[in-house]
C-alpha cells in the first residue's frame, strides 16, 4: 500500500487508515485480530482509535479498542512498524456518562488521558494524538500548551484535531506557531462523496465544509482525513439507508453519476467513493472500517481504481 505525507511532519501514513472503533467490543478478539492481520498483510500500517471507543456499545465504558490494539501489538511484536493514532477529549468522565459528560481538553484531562491510553496500548508513545471534539470551555492556549508538552515529553510524535470548525483550527494553529509549540498537522472530519443538506445536524460530529476544504487546499502543511466515508455501508447495502441528513435531489444526482463512474471503472460504489477522496483536491486520507474480511478487501481494492480527470470533473459537478 502506498503512503501519503502527513502535513509537513516528515511522516507518512498508509493511503487508507484502518478505523478500529468496534474492535474489542462489537468485534470480538478473534474477528478484530483477523481484520488487523489482513490490513497489515496488505501493507497497511495506519491504525486509528480513541480513548472513548466504544463506550456507547453494550457493556462498554471506553478504552476497549485501545486495550485490544495494545494486546495485538504485543502479540504480533510489531509496534515499531505501526503508525498508531488515538484521541482525547470525548471520553465520559464516569461510567454511564455520555458526550455531555466528556473529559474535555484541559491540561489535566489531556495529561491524564495520554497516560491511560499509553497503558492500554502497551506502548510509551503514540504517533498521532487528536483533540477529538472541540472544547470551547477550555482556553485554546491551555490545550495547545498541554498538547505540546506531550510532544516534548516524547509521548506523542504529531498532533491532530477532529470535529473542529475551520476558524478554530486556524486559531489553534496560530497560537501554537506564535508560541513555538507544535501545531495541529491534520484534521479528521466526517466526509464522504454525498453532501449534507444545509443545516444538517450530526450531533457531536462535524462534517467537512467548503470553508475547511478551501483551508486544506491552501495550507500544504495540513492534511485532511475522512471518517465515515462509506456511511456505514449505505452506498451498497440494501439494509442500510442513506442517512436523512443527506436525503434530497442533490444526493440523487450524485448517486447517479457515482453509479455511472462505477460501471465505467468496474469498481463498486464504495471503491469509487474512496478513490474520489484519494484523487480529488484536496487529497483526503480515508479512515476505512469493516466487520468482515470481504468488506475490508473491497475497501483495500479501491486503491486499484484510477479515475480520469473527466470522471473526477463529472463527480465534482454532479
Amino acid at each position: 500500500m502506498h503512503k501519503l505525507s502527513l502535513g509537513k511532519t516528515g511522516m507518512k501514513v498508509s493511503a487508507l487508515g484502518l478505523g478500529c472503533l468496534n474492535f474489542g467490543s462489537r468485534a470480538d478478539k478473534a474477528s478484530s485480530y483477523r481484520l488487523l492481520d489482513q490490513y497489515r498483510d496488505a501493507g497497511g500500517d495506519f491504525l486509528d482509535t480513541s480513548n472513548n471507543y466504544a463506550f456507547w456499545n453494550e457493556g462498554c465504558v471506553g478504552g476497549e479498542s485501545e486495550l485490544l490494539l495494545g494486546q495485538w501489538l504485543k502479540d504480533r511484536g510489531n509496534r515499531n512498524s505501526i503508525f498508531l493514532a488515538t484521541k482525547v477529549g470525548a471520553n465520559p468522565m464516569f461510567p454511564g456518562g455520555g458526550f455531555e459528560n466528556k473529559e474535555g481538553l484541559s491540561r489535566k484531562a489531556v495529561e491524564k488521558a495520554i497516560d491511560a491510553s499509553l497503558m492500554r496500548l502497551k506502548t510509551d508513545y503514540v504517533d498521532l494524538y487528536y483533540a477529538h471534539i472541540d472544547d470551547e470551555n477550555t482556553p485554546l492556549e491551555e490545550t495547545m500548551e498541554a498538547m505540546d508538552g506531550l510532544i516534548k515529553a516524547g509521548k506523542v510524535r504529531a498532533l491532530g484535531c477532529s470535529n473542529h470548525r475551520a476558524w478554530r483550527i486556524e486559531k489553534s494553529r496560530g497560537i501554537s506557531l506564535a508560541n513555538h509549540w507544535t501545531p495541529y498537522c491534520c484534521v479528521q472530519q466526517r466526509y464522504t462523496y454525498l453532501r449534507p443538506k444545509p443545516g444538517a445536524d450530526f450531533g457531536v460530529q462535524l462534517s467537512v465544509t467548503d470553508e475547511l476544504l478551501n483551508y486544506c487546499k491552501t495550507h500544504d502543511d495540513f492534511s485532511l482525513l475522512a471518517y465515515s466515508p462509506l456511511l456505514n455501508g449505505a452506498y451498497t447495502r440494501q439494509d442500510v439507508s442513506i442517512p436523512e441528513q443527506y436525503e434530497g435531489p442533490d444526493t440523487q444526482a450524485r448517486i447517479r453519476v457515482l453509479t455511472e463512474v462505477a460501471n465505467e471503472t468496474g469498481g463498486t460504489l464504495n471503491q469509487v467513493v474512496l478513490a474520489w477522496l484519494l484523487q480529488n483536491t484536496p487529497r483526503t486520507i480515508p479512515i476505512i472500517a469493516a466487520s468482515k474480511p470481504e468488506q475490508l478487501q473491497e475497501n483495500l481494492d479501491a486503491l486499484n481504481i484510477q479515475l480520469s480527470q473527466e470522471q473526477l470533473h463529472r463527480l465534482n459537478t454532479a
